[in-house]
């Protein structure tokens, strides 16, 4: 087996399905590079796992055009897609050795038993489970049966690899080790690889780009970074990571906070009702002490000081914007010191982390 393969692109056009009145799929269109890491992101029922059902060929659209590279999809069994797939349940068979479980595509697309060998040999190192292979699945730990999934969803070479929430199954520790794995693996294989979560921090982790999906509809698609730090709906905003939000008055393209305008380097994204400033935590800066007020300065009184580890949540209490959470670094904490309870400090909100979404994306 080689150490990659030819990644194919993927097209979606206006895809919709519906059970009754739902829309499990509203009109999407997705553009995904050949070699790109992309994840589906969003909450239990938003319809990505539906998406992802319709790449691989269990979910029938009602309309709307799949392609693989220049080919056309949708009527094209699953089995006839020439898909890596990996499973939450991983769907590895118990009756089988690691091996055989890893050779069991190759099997039945007819290779020889050495090329079987071969193939199975070389997967099992790149998942780093070599000398695995005479085990049974029921001796083998959850991140080792994850890594046999993968090693069987390769082992054909796919040009493009599926995965349903391959991680959810495993504790925090070992689910955040993996997810570093897999980033390494996807680029040592190059293959096209679509992921689903609802693991905000796992998307942010992991992907090259993300597509937040919500009601059947793609919300925003974005590298991770430029998700965080520029969603363009409070949807996205809130979704994704921690923030605190507050209502706002934009006119002339500008936005007003307790009638002061708001300094942002960030656009303002269009879309339907009002807007909101969304803060995030962990970019507030704590100035012990009060400050003048403008729209981007306020102060208030330290109303609780949660120590979380790697972290202390300061939350404040604003006469008249109400409690807004600030994220302190545990070593900056130690360093600068920490207010008291009761006591008044200010809170400095810069411009390049003043973020206004509108309630509703356009």
């Amino acid at each position: 087996m080689s150490t990659s393969v030819q990644s194919l692109p993927i097209v979606l056009s206006r895809l919709c399905k519906a059970y009754g009145s739902v829309k499990a799929l509203d009109n999407v269109s997705l553009n995904i590079a050949a070699g790109e890491f992309l994840t589906l992101l969003g909450p239990s029922g938003s319809g990505k796992t539906t998406l992802l059902m319709a790449l691989a060929g269990f979910v029938r659209p009602d309309y709307g055009s799949i392609l693989f590279g220049d080919r056309e999809m949708i009527t094209t069994p699953p089995n006839k897609r020439g898909l890596g797939m990996v499973f939450q349940s991983y769907a590895l068979f118990p009756f089988m050795t690691v091996a055989e479980n890893i050779a069991y595509p190759l099997k039945i697309r007819g290779l020889s038993k050495s090329d079987q060998k071969m193939r199975t040999e070389h997967a099992l190192d790149t998942v780093e489970l070599d000398g695995y292979g005479d085990r049974r699945i029921s001796q083998l730990s959850g991140g080792q049966r994850q890594r046999v999934a993968l090693a069987r969803a390769m082992v054909f070479e796919p040009q493009i690899i599926l995965m349903d929430e391959p991680l959810s199954a495993l504790d925090k520790k070992l689910r955040e080790h993996m997810q570093i794995e897999l980033k390494a693996l996807h680029q040592k294989l190059d293959a096209t690889v679509v992921y689903v979560t609802h693991d905000q921090r796992e998307a942010l982790t992991m992907s090259d780009r993300i597509a937040v999906v919500n009601h059947g509809r793609i919300e925003q698609v974005e590298t991770p970074e430029r998700l965080y730090r520029q969603p363009n709906s409070f949807f996205v905003a809130d979704f994704i990571g921690e923030s605190v939000s507050l209502p706002v008055e934009v006119s002339n393209k500008k936005a007003h906070l307790n009638g002061r305008v708001l300094k942002s380097d960030l656009p303002i994204s269009e879309g339907h009702g009002g807007h909101r400033l969304v803060i995030r935590p962990e970019l507030l800066e704590v100035i012990l002490g009060e400050i003048p007020e403008t729209a981007n300065d306020f102060s208030g009184h330290v109303y609780d000081i949660i120590y979380q580890g790697d972290s202390i949540l300061v939350i404040v209490q604003h006469e008249s914007l109400g409690q807004i959470n600030v994220r302190v670094p545990a070593n900056r904490a130690g360093q600068k010191g920490l207010p008291s309870q009761g006591e008044r400090i200010g809170l400095a909100l810069h411009p390049e982390d003043t973020i206004i979404v509108p309630e509703h994306g356009s």
